[in-house]
């Protein structure tokens, strides 16, 4: 074992490793810290960084896996990388804008206090677009965040610099919020594991509680990792009047593939997706096949605007937002921004209605089918040439080594399943695109059936000697 191979293990394996005193928590808090400087100097995920506080934290935990004070909770020692945009008491939360620069947090979300309270260590808050509204990662309060395989390309976003963080490292566990696919693109693009819960599942963040689209969820490089998470983190607060009773909690030993019933398509409303993409899709079919799984490639017949239908209602309801914003500070805001909020003025309350109609007729095709499968699968992005600086003005991107120029209707083939919101979506990856930069697919359950999911990713994710192997990790530096 190389002297840091612990910093990509599972968290399950580092407890063990915790309770067992054969690796220190303080220890692994250090490595961990002293790669995170290394990644930021190439890729640029951190917005602000708690290596005081999280050593300190640490060297507690280490005193409750030696028998002083409490017992080791379930994330004892574990470190966590914190979006920006959830609030975490004393942090800044700037929303990657200019405009908030100076913006102090005096209160913790519920989403991140129960990881707390279950043991994780805030080590770091990553960036995002500004106010998350791409699905890249850059702004002009903290730069560029690229991708850890491809420095050239995009790491995905909104939640980009926790994907970052994962694949390279820096930390076991990550938080992300998706409205259009924030959690599962750079998920994909970073080659981790993304979970989108049904809408309600986990408490959101005010007032995005209210926004059906919206969703606060986990990020790990592994499935047990993402079930772990939310096992302790689902449940109804009185904070928010949308989040649901929490389900049981899921045994992660439910793994086997056996008779899983699986509906596919390489392709959804009108996406074109990449060849490499395509094949790395069917190689990892085949593999969840030969583990017993039924696997049947279904035409769902969506119409090719529901991509921009999604994109419709993002402007219609967050842009009015952005309209004030753009009112109030035009100078500080970054371009894709400011296009946002011009388009929203072209907005009206009878698209809103389209939209939801549109999300209508598209689930009353997919549910029924859906009763004759467990899972459906498709991929998550269509193409790894995304620019690290994609994003209004610069809509240029490749597939298949030809240059494209377009929107993000285009590229990420997650928005549909914000429309459908109640179905859980986990992406996980499938392989290497020709540039290096991973792939992934989204495995899709019926509406708030949590457990065909994880039954689905944790099978899948055991027929992957390769994840996260020596060779099979970006480069440090």
């Amino acid at each position: 074992m190389s002297d840091d191979e612990f910093l990509f293990w599972p968290v399950h394996r580092l407890r063990r490793a915790f309770a067992a005193r054969s690796l220190s928590p303080l220890e692994t808090m250090r490595a961990a810290l002293a790669r995170a400087e290394k990644v930021q100097a190439r890729c640029n995920p951190i917005t602000e960084s708690f290596a005081e506080t999280a050593l300190a934290a640490a060297a507690k935990a280490e005193q409750r896996y030696a028998g002083a004070g409490a017992p080791p909770r379930p994330f004892e020692g574990v470190g966590l990388a914190v979006k920006e945009e959830f609030a975490l008491c004393g942090s800044r939360r700037a929303s990657a804008s200019l405009a908030y620069k100076d913006r102090r947090d005096e209160t913790t979300d519920v989403y991140i206090q129960r990881l707390l309270d279950h043991g994780c260590i805030p080590m770091f808050k990553t960036t995002t677009p500004e106010f998350c509204l791409l699905g890249s990662t850059w702004s002009r309060l903290y730069g560029t965040t690229r991708n850890p395989w491809n420095p050239s390309m995009t790491c995905g976003g909104s939640s980009g610099g926790s994907a970052v963080a994962l694949a390279t490292g820096m930390a076991p566990l990550a938080t992300g919020t998706d409205i259009g696919g924030s959690i599962r693109i750079p998920a994909a693009a970073c080659g981790v594991f993304g979970y989108k819960p049904p809408y309600g599942r986990n408490p959101e963040l005010p007032y995005f509680n209210l926004d059906y689209y919206s969703h606060s969820g986990p990020l790990a490089r592994s499935v047990a990792d993402i079930v772990a998470m939310q096992n302790c983190t689902a449940g109804q607060d009185p904070s928010d009047i949308a989040s649901l009773p929490a389900p049981p909690p899921y045994d992660t030993a439910e793994a086997n593939l056996d008779g899983l019933r699986i509906a596919f398509s390489t392709h959804l409303c009108g996406y074109e997706v990449a060849q490499d993409v395509r094949a790395n899709l069917l190689a990892a079919l085949d593999l969840m096949a030969q583990a017993g799984a039924h696997v049947e490639e279904v035409e769902l017949g969506w119409p090719d605007h529901v991509p921009a239908g999604a994109e419709t209602y993002l402007n219609t309801l967050w842009g009015a937002s952005l309209q004030q914003e753009a009112d109030k500070a035009a100078d500080l805001l970054c371009s894709y921004s400011l296009r946002c909020a011009e388009v929203s003025r072209t907005r009206s309350i009878h698209d809103l209605v389209a939209c939801n109609a549109l999300a209508w007729d598209i689930y009353a095709q997919f549910g029924p089918m859906m009763q004759r499968y467990d899972i459906f699968v498709c991929p998550t992005n269509a193409t790894t040439e995304i620019p690290a600086d994609y994003g209004y003005p610069n809509n240029h991107y490749g597939l298949d080594g030809a240059k494209r120029r377009g929107g993000e209707d285009h590229l990420f083939l997650t928005t549909p399943f914000n429309m459908l919101s109640r179905l859980p979506v986990l992406s996980a990856p499938t392989g290497f695109g020709a540039n290096g930069v991973p792939t992934a697919m989204q495995m899709v359950g019926s509406a708030y059936d949590d457990a065909a999911v994880f039954r689905a990713g944790l099978g899948y994710e055991a027929l992957l000697p390769w994840l996260f192997d020596a060779a099979h990790r970006p480069p440090e530096t």
